[in-house]
């Protein structure tokens, strides 16, 4: 498959862990896709009854580069359908992490969902990170919407 369109393709590395064996590495569903599927790499399907969370692995370690994150987000399939998502999205996994990844799945549906071997249960983007300094101030510049919290831009 041709790469994304809209940048430069980057090179992380992946190393597949024993429970990981046999599954497809992340892998883009389309052409234009953001995100990279991920499949779980369980032994037995896990059952998650409505209201319940589970951390399922996906059977590798990446080498994110200096720079850049790992967004694991949820799949939009899953939700619409099964009511199933990722509890701390998008969770991000830092450039200096090389430990197992794995995703925090819960049940926001109705009736149970089933978890088998290879099922794709998220997606991965890597994406650039602004590092900031912050600077104490006694003021901050001035905007229209100023201190309007939450609903202050409309009804929906």
């Amino acid at each position: 498959m041709s790469r994304p369109s809209g940048g430069d393709e980057i090179a992380v590395g992946i190393r597949v862990l024993p429970e990981g064996e046999g599954l497809p590495l992340p892998s883009y569903m389309s052409a234009d896709a953001a995100g990279c599927d991920v499949f779980a790499a369980i032994d037995a399907d896990v059952r998650l009854q409505p209201g319940e969370r589970a951390l399922i692995p996906a059977g590798f370690s990446i080498a994110v580069p200096r720079g850049y994150e790992a967004q694991v987000r949820p799949r939009s399939g899953l939700a619409i359908k099964h009511g199933v998502t990722c509890l701390n999205a998008p969770g991000t996994i830092d450039a200096d992490y090389r430990g197992p990844v794995a995703v925090i799945l819960i049940n926001h549906g109705r009736g149970p969902f089933v978890v088998r071997r290879g099922d794709r249960i998220a997606q991965i983007i890597i994406a650039p990170v602004t590092r900031v300094r912050f600077e104490r101030t006694d003021e901050l510049s001035a905007t229209a919407r100023s201190e309007g919290g939450f609903g202050s831009t409309g009804e929906r």
